[in-house]
């Protein structure tokens, strides 16, 4: 839209909305809601995006302008709401990050649509076609209630038919790319599945109904139990696997709050009793790493600040992943630190303390912190370790010594406002532990069994660059002396020097060498060099500025001569360089140059 056509009510309109949405986004990140592209993130996301489209089309802000607005927001609102003060960094960090990004799909789409636009009524037509709706949605990610709302500002409609068909084309594609044939449910026994995973490891048990899955071209089977210890993958943490009686389970998923258990075979008989029994193992080094989050979580608050929130998870026999709300990277100290306070925590070997079916009120009151945008039902399962209290589905340790200590790895941001780290624990740590102390010893073998291996890699890091400035200096020296030598035995032709030899040194010396000579001889100079540098040849070409004036172009010249070494090159009219695979040709090449002359 032309700002020319912009009236004092829209930019009146643009206002009020800007700052109701300032209020909302800023009041939600308080809460801990963040923009996303799930749930309730997505409802704030869609707000601030709304909010920085009215401020790019009727205010002509270009830039990031909202999170500038937020001082004002807690000079008015900031008294009643000390929250708005204690996040105020998190929350500019937040919309600005944002802002920026939505920015840049905004430019590319508004111009797009705005093209659209103009071929729509050109056409004298009043709706635009479904089809260039949602390729400005698939593919530049401009959001469908953005275009709509700006056609309804042009007084245009949208094929609404013709996007859900585009759409619906998507979701074929996507599900043939992950197609799954399910057969109908075999029922063994009826009843439901009982899990008893929280206190046992193995039990008696039953087959109710199974079925085949065949998925990209594999087969296996789902079953449901009528006991199972098998925990099936939820919050975050991986499902368990196993055996029943003689077959193994490799996974164990949730399906309509249902576990299923993946086999590859069926038993001989389904309707036998069995033993279902877990990998014990798998489960305790994903148990240690289930309840390190907890205690990593608790850890990160009181070094960081209470703004920080879980916001995602995964926990595995190997890994673990926490996702968590903070607005900068996190530093070196506060990583150690971090690790310390968790350390101290496990090495307390706080007890478990197991709180099942507790009304959410009552979990609330007992610390336990409710996520944003969660639904919970009833009642909870409450896990507590020393001070830490959250309400958690998971399976854990029996007491926090059993996690043997934790070591983060690594620590990154997956979006605004979010960072994340991964962390390892027990056996994981001993495995890193034995690879670094190899490492030392292999690195102070190397090194003669220095006892301060770190003065001894500095000293090498010295040496090194000093054997390196030698070595630029020998170079330096050598190619001199190739300049001065080489024109010294220039051939001279209807006035033009012409230095011609073979160097096999490096590209770069080979350049280098090449501006030499032309410092020496500013005019009337040809020099063609030929090297073979690592079994690779090539081919320089240099004139001097009045022989490009009189028509001369090193680029013409080494492509036709480049097809001798088999290959091709560029550059400038004055100066270029070609490369090939035959490097017997070099010669033949070099001969070829001089021929122009």
């Amino acid at each position: 839209m032309n700002s020319k056509e912009i009236t004092p009510e829209q930019v009146n309109i643009a206002m009020r909305v800007i700052a109701d949405h300032v209020r909302t986004i800023a009041f939600s990140i308080t809460d801990g809601q963040l923009p996303s592209n799930a749930k309730a993130g997505y409802v704030i996301r869609r707000i601030l995006r709304r909010a920085v489209r009215y401020g790019y089309t009727f205010l002509g802000q270009r830039q990031a302008f909202m999170y500038k607005l937020l001082p004002a927001l807690i000079d008015s609102m900031g008294v009643a709401y000390p929250e708005l003060t204690a996040q105020k960094t998190l929350i500019e960090k937040v919309i600005k990050e944002e802002e920026e990004s939505f920015l840049r799909t905004l430019e590319t789409g508004i111009k797009l649509l705005d093209r659209v636009i103009d071929d729509t009524k050109a056409a004298g037509k009043t709706e635009i076609s479904g089809v260039d709706a949602f390729t400005l949605y698939d593919t530049y990610g401009f959001p469908l209630d953005l275009t709509e709302l700006i056609l309804r500002e042009q007084n245009l409609t949208l094929n609404n038919a013709e996007f859900d068909a585009e759409m619906q084309k998507q979701k074929a594609r996507a599900r043939n790319a992950a197609a799954v044939e399910t057969g109908d449910w075999v029922v063994v026994n009826e009843g439901d599945t009982q899990f008893v995973g929280y206190d046992t490891f193995e039990t008696f048990t039953k087959i109710l109904r199974y079925r085949k899955v065949k998925q990209k071209n594999e087969e296996f089977y789902q079953i449901v139990l009528s006991k199972t210890p098998f925990y099936a993958e939820m919050g975050g943490q991986v499902g368990d696997s196993g055996t029943l009686g003689e077959i193994k389970i490799f996974d164990t998923k949730k399906e309509n709050n249902l576990p299923i258990h993946l086999t590859e075979k069926l038993p001989a008989d389904v309707t036998a009793v069995f033993t279902a029994k877990i990998d014990v193992k798998k489960r305790r080094a994903t148990e240690a790493n289930h309840s390190a989050t907890h205690i990593l979580h608790e850890a990160l608050r009181e070094v960081l600040g209470t703004h920080v929130e879980q916001k995602g998870s995964f926990v595995s026999p190997d890994v673990l992943r926490f996702d968590f709300s903070h607005f900068q990277k996190m530093t070196k100290e506060e990583i150690r630190a971090v690790e310390r306070l968790a350390n101290q925590k496990i090495r307390a070997n706080y007890a478990l303390d197991e709180h099942r079916e507790v009304p959410v009120k009552e979990a609330k009151e007992m610390g336990a912190m409710a996520l944003f945008g969660e639904k919970y039902g009833e009642t909870v399962r409450v896990i507590k370790f020393g001070s830490s209290v959250e309400l958690c589905g998971g399976t854990h340790v029996r007491s926090t010594g059993e996690i043997g200590m934790v070591r983060i790895v690594s620590e990154s941001s997956i979006a605004a406002g979010i960072r994340r780290i991964e962390a390892i624990t027990g056996e994981a740590i001993e495995k890193l532990l034995d690879t670094m102390q190899d490492f030392m010893a292999n690195a102070k073998e190397f090194l003669h069994n220095s006892p301060d291996l770190t003065e001894a890699l500095r000293k090498i890091v010295e040496e090194n660059a000093d054997l390196k400035k030698r070595v630029e200096t020998f170079a330096a020296q050598k190619i001199a002396e190739l300049s001065e030598k080489n024109l010294a035995r220039a051939e001279e032709k209807d006035g033009i020097k012409i230095v011609k030899f073979k160097a096999d040194i490096p590209a770069e010396q080979v350049k280098m060498l090449a501006f030499q000579l032309r410092n020496r001889q500013s005019d009337n100079l040809f020099v063609v060099i030929g090297s073979v540098f690592e079994g690779k040849p090539s081919l320089t070409v240099l004139l001097s500025d009045d022989l490009v004036a009189k028509g001369m172009n090193a680029v013409q010249i080494i492509r036709e001569a480049a097809k001798e070494i088999q290959g091709g090159g560029g550059g400038q009219a004055f100066f270029a360089q070609a490369g090939g695979k035959n490097a017997d040709g070099v010669e033949k090449a070099m001969e070829r140059v001089s021929s122009i002359l």
